[in-house]
């Protein structure tokens, strides 16, 4: 099971171009991967909490602690990894979204997609040129 896979707040590509328009889906996963930077940073002031007060206490208390080390560290490296591949999804797709017949940016609707090959298929709303671009999912 992927670490990375699809939830319902980072839909596909081709399904959130679709409902909502590139731009809003766009901005919609910057939001969403920001989210997950700011709980990296979260579990990183959790982890030096728990480093601090390991020294403090009783032996339950630094069992405690080691606990809450570990969860901290793995919340913070999982979210730094959601952060990371929203981060360079959205601007890898943001890279192809120029249309090269007219130069329109971010202006198209979603023809077909290619989900075996990761692909989809796009036509410019202002001259109708078709392209494809290629996504991470």
């Amino acid at each position: 099971m992927s670490l990375l896979r699809p939830n319902p707040m980072n839909s596909r590509m081709a399904e959130g171009v679709g409902r909502v328009g590139f731009r809003k889906w766009y901005e919609r996963e910057l939001l969403s991967s920001h989210a997950y930077l700011v709980l990296a940073f979260l579990s990183v002031i959790g982890l030096i909490g728990s480093m601090e007060a390991f020294g403090l206490g009783s032996n339950y208390d630094k069992v405690t602690n080691v606990v809450s080390i570990v969860v901290c560290a793995v919340v913070g490296a999982w979210s730094l990894r959601r952060y990371l591949f929203l981060l360079m999804r959205a601007e890898e797709v943001a890279n192809q979204a120029n249309c090269s017949a007219c130069g329109e940016y971010g202006r198209f609707t979603v023809v077909g997609e290619d989900r075996s090959r990761a692909e989809t298929e796009v036509r410019c709303r202002k001259c109708s040129h078709r392209w494809t671009i290629s996504v991470i999912d």
